[in-house]
């Protein structure tokens, strides 16, 4: 079982630890940082955030039973008015890939956004190349809703990205992890 709890400065070292190079960024959050990853652009992230009603971003570090950090998750774009959020910057620890732990960060973070936020639709992209995540988003509910090709230019090579989208009526709270 998963636990989300607020990303803070606490949780900025592991975060950085956890992304060695700028492939690591560039999956986990497009072009929106430079590589390395620094504890001033990670301030940047978290100003305003995790405020209900309010936010248009939560950020969370996502806890294992035994309260360590295994990945981070965040659920931004929220559109209070359009009961709409997107799905962001998903990253498992180095030590948990392989355990199912972004299924249950995906499980954990969809409970938020529409049981406690009452959201209607929560959205999300993925690299095309990132298959194991696409299977993980699958597996949660989301449907591929279209690619946005050639969208991203990195070491010469272009990837696309997948649009994908779970509406609340379609989400299982009992889904397996």
């Amino acid at each position: 079982m998963i636990q989300l709890r607020h990303f803070g400065k606490t949780d900025f070292e592991q975060l950085i630890q956890w992304i060695p190079d700028e492939t690591t960024l560039t999956n986990w959050a497009g072009d929106l940082f430079r590589f390395p990853l620094s504890a001033r652009s990670l301030d940047w992230y978290v100003e305003n955030t995790n405020v209900k009603n309010d936010s248009d971003a939560f950020v969370f570090a996502a806890l294992d039973d035994g309260g360590n950090s295994v990945g981070h998750i965040s659920l931004g774009s929220i559109s209070w008015k359009n009961r709409s959020a997107r799905v962001t910057r998903v990253l498992v620890g180095t030590t948990q890939r392989g355990k199912g732990c972004c299924q249950a960060m995906i499980t954990a973070v969809l409970k938020v956004a529409f049981t406690e936020l009452n959201l209607h639709r929560v959205s999300l992209g993925v690299y095309q190349n990132n298959l194991s995540a696409t299977r993980c988003y699958q597996k949660a509910g989301f449907l591929t809703e279209g690619v946005h090709r050639d969208i991203l230019c990195k070491n010469n090579e272009w990837w696309s990205l997948v649009e994908m989208s779970i509406l609340q009526h379609e989400w299982q709270p009992d889904q397996p992890a």
